[in-house]
């Protein structure tokens, strides 16, 4: 792997997160495809995207505004997670699953950015 973020646990969790999200959405109603589906895609790609971007030899400050990016995208997913449960599209046990996922996979940006600030 030549790309420094390949070998990031925190990247690995974020590109799981966009690939549940992806499965998420293929429920979703038809009319939802350029609304919470786009939205809730765009969020999760973000995370991952994010976190690649920021690792790319710059600074640690960089890199720590990067990953700030991906935590807010990480909360996004969340919301977006809140919108297809009170819509049911999902229920309560998958929305609970997914939603662990996302507090796990922001424990895991904070703690990086901590790394970075020390």
């Amino acid at each position: 792997m030549p790309f420094k973020f390949e070998k990031l646990l925190v990247w690995q969790k974020a590109a799981d997160l966009s690939e549940r999200v992806n499965e998420i959405v293929k429920k979703f109603p038809k009319d939802e495809m350029y609304v919470l589906t786009s939205q809730f895609k765009r969020a999760a790609d973000s995370i991952s995207l994010n976190i690649a971007e920021g690792s790319t030899g710059q600074s640690n400050a960089e890199f720590n505004r990067f990953l700030g990016y991906a935590l807010r995208s990480d909360v996004e997913v969340v919301g977006c997670l809140h919108l297809a449960k009170r819509r049911k599209y999902i229920n309560d046990e998958e929305f609970q699953e997914h939603y662990k996922f996302c507090e796990e996979l922001l424990v895991m940006i904070n703690g990086l950015r901590k790394t970075l600030n020390r």
